[in-house]
C-alpha cells in the first residue's frame, strides 16, 4: 500500500467516524435526532445508525418526495448539486463509509478476485434506474413509504444490524422486509469479496447523482497525451475497471488515485487550478 492509498483510506476512516460522531449511540442503542439531522452529509449514511450525526442525503431526498403533501426538496438537491460540482465521485473515494466498507471487505482475501467481466458496463446502468425509480418515482407515488430505504439500502441495514446487536428486544419487532434486506446486504458482502465495489458500480443511486459530475467537478484527473505510452499499467490498477488512459474523467471514477501511483511517466495527475488542459473527449 502506497502513501496515496494510505492517505485516502485515513481521510475515509476520518469521514466515517465524524459522521457517527456520535460514539455513545453504539452503547446505548439510541438514535441521535439533535440539531444535525437537519443536514446531509455527502456520502451513503444511514439516518438510523446510532452513531450518525447527520442525515443521509438518499434519505432526506426521498423523505422530502413521501411527504403527504409534496414540498420540492431545494435543499437537498442544492446539497447535492455543491458537493457534485466539488467533488464528483471523490465523495465515493474519500467520504461514503459503505464505500469504506466495501474497499475492507475487497482487501479479505478471496479465491477469485474479479477485475471485470462481459456484462460489467452494461450492470452499471441499473444505478440510474435505482435513482429513478426506487428513490424518485416511487417514493413520490407511494406516500410516506422511502422505499430505498425501506427495502434496499445496504447502509441502513448495517445499521439495523449494529442496534439489533446493542437491543436484543428488537428481534421481536423485525419482520419479512427486514430479512430480505439482510439477504440483500449478505449478496453484496458477498460480491464485495470478489468484486471491488460491486454496490458503487451497479445499484448505487448517489453515485447516480454524482457521476454526471466528474467531467466539471473541481475534483478531476488530467491526462498528458504526450507522456502517456499506452502501457495498461493505469487501467489494471483501477477498482473500478476504468481506463483512465482513455477517459481521465469516466463517471465511474472514484478519484481514488491508484492509477496516479502506477503511471511510469506520470502522465496521469489531479487537475490544478490554472491548468485544466486535458484530452478531447
Amino acid at each position: 500500500m502506497d502513501k496515496r492509498e494510505k492517505f485516502r483510506l485515513a481521510v475515509q476512516g476520518i469521514a466515517a467516524l465524524v459522521q457517527n460522531a456520535n460514539f455513545k449511540g453504539f452503547f446505548t442503542g439510541k438514535i441521535y435526532e439533535g440539531g444535525g439531522k437537519n443536514f446531509c452529509v455527502p456520502g451513503l449514511n444511514c439516518y438510523s445508525c446510532p452513531g450518525a450525526v447527520a442525515s443521509c442525503p438518499i434519505g432526506a431526498l426521498q423523505n422530502s418526495l413521501t411527504r403527504m403533501r409534496f414540498r420540492f426538496p431545494y435543499y437537498v438537491l442544492g446539497l447535492l448539486i455543491f458537493f457534485g460540482i466539488l467533488l464528483g465521485r471523490a465523495v465515493c473515494g474519500f467520504l461514503c463509509p459503505f464505500g469504506l466498507l466495501q474497499d475492507l471487505l475487497h482487501k479479505i482475501p478471496f479465491p477469485k478476485k474479479i477485475h471485470t467481466f462481459a456484462a460489467d458496463r452494461k450492470l452499471r446502468n441499473i444505478k440510474y434506474f435505482v435513482l429513478l425509480i426506487l428513490v424518485v418515482i416511487l417514493p413520490a407515488c407511494i406516500k410516506l413509504t422511502p422505499v430505498f430505504c425501506a427495502y434496499f439500502c445496504p447502509s441502513g441495514t448495517t445499521s439495523g444490524l449494529l442496534l439489533l446487536l446493542r437491543d436484543s428486544t428488537l428481534w421481536q419487532v423485525i419482520g419479512g422486509r427486514f430479512f430480505w434486506k439482510v439477504c440483500v446486504l449478505a449478496g453484496l458482502v458477498l460480491a464485495s469479496l470478489m468484486i471491488c465495489r460491486p454496490f458503487c458500480r451497479y445499484l448505487c443511486p448517489l453515485g447516480a447523482v454524482y457521476a454526471p459530475f466528474n467531467k466539471i467537478a473541481l475534483v478531476r484527473l488530467t491526462l498528458d497525451e504526450d507522456s502517456c505510452i499506452s502501457c495498461g499499467a493505469c487501467e489494471r490498477s483501477c477498482p473500478m475497471a476504468v481506463n483512465p488512459a482513455e477517459n481521465p474523467n469516466s463517471t465511474e471514477c472514484i478519484r481514488c488515485g491508484k492509477c496516479l501511483s502506477v503511471c511510469p511517466e506520470n502522465a496521469l495527475a489531479y487537475v490544478r487550478p490554472g491548468k485544466r488542459k486535458e484530452k478531447a473527449e
